[in-house]
């Protein structure tokens, strides 16, 4: 088995719906990750631990998916020197806007890329970690340039209709 480059991260279990779109992506690019629950409030040293050993670990992409307050993207970031890309969830009634600011407004030296809300954001955290990976790995960039080949063909198509 091939030891996980990327880790999927989030706060409940209640996540995993939409952070499975983030899987799905790396499942595409034959990227290997690995899933994890641990909440920045309810099991903070379970999030120190993972945080602090993803490195030594092989990690390399780390992305976190989080609801409400949405601390753990910055938790996680304040404790490791490795690219953390936050996705916020629309799990509370503000649809995602509280999660959206919490993890967008990082003090500088502790920086979280924040993508879009939901699913897409998720997905989006895939491909960002995707592009990241790509930088030394030239066969997964060339699979990044024909997705997005294929995207951009996809689109062609349909206007021709």
């Amino acid at each position: 088995m091939t030891r996980p480059v990327v880790a999927i991260v989030m706060g409940s279990e209640s996540d995993l719906t939409i952070m499975n779109e983030s899987a799905r992506i790396l499942e595409k690019f034959d990227v290997p990750y690995e899933v994890k629950i641990a909440s920045a409030h309810r099991s903070p040293k379970l999030v120190n631990v993972f945080s602090m050993g993803a490195e030594d670990a092989g990690i390399e992409v780390i992305i976190a998916g989080a609801g409400s307050a949405a601390h753990l993207p910055g938790v996680i970031a304040s404790e490791t020197v490795l690219p953390v890309i936050g996705v916020p969830i629309d799990s509370s009634p503000l649809k995602g806007f509280d999660s959206l600011l919490s993890i967008v407004q990082m003090p500088g030296g502790v920086p979280v890329a924040t993508m879009a809300v939901g699913a897409a954001g998720a997905k989006n955290a895939a491909l960002f970690a995707v592009q990241i990976l790509s930088r030394k790995d030239k066969a997964l960039l060339e699979k990044f340039k024909q997705y997005k080949r294929d995207m951009a063909d996809a689109i062609e198509k349909k206007q021709k209709k």
